[in-house]
């Protein structure tokens, strides 16, 4: 399998990947381990919220986003980690039976001023339901090598 480097990101659309089938059963598990609101686990309760049904945690909706993206494409590249998230942005609840697509855009690209060997490259992602809903939307930078040791300082 080919690893990715820094020059294969230019920027513009880099892919879609998915579709990821999401059950009632996984927002229940996630909900009752890390997020734990009424909304998230029980219908009744979700009726009566501002999501007026059962809705997904938008840390399950992100933590989803990374898998889709290491499956898509990170799991392959000369990652070197990332220093945050410039932005999230939850627009419309997940829902059970939702099956979840990843558009991803590079918006930058830039070779690393204090690292050479390295580029930094800031990925737009937007997950959609099989609707076409924005559910979420997600900036981030991530670090990555250069090719063949590019930048490296003699």
């Amino acid at each position: 399998m080919t690893t990715l480097t820094f020059e294969d990101f230019k920027p513009g659309r880099f892919g879609t990947f998915g579709p990821r089938h999401v059950s009632r059963e996984e927002i229940l598990a996630f909900a009752a381990e890390f997020d734990p609101q009424p909304m998230h686990l029980d219908e009744e309760a979700a009726k009566n919220s501002m999501l007026r049904g059962l809705s997904g945690s938008g840390w399950h909706l992100g933590s989803l986003m990374m898998r889709m993206l290491f499956d898509g494409f990170i799991g392959r590249t000369a990652s070197l980690g990332s220093p945050g998230v410039n932005e999230m942005r939850w627009v419309a609840p997940l829902r059970p039976g939702d099956d979840l697509t990843l558009d991803v855009d590079v918006v930058e690209a830039r070779v690393s001023k204090s690292r050479p060997e390295t580029g930094i490259v800031t990925f737009k992602g937007t997950i959609r339901n099989a609707r076409g809903e924005m559910l979420c939307e997600m900036e981030s930078p991530i670090i990555v090598s250069r090719r063949d040791g590019a930048g490296k300082r003699a």
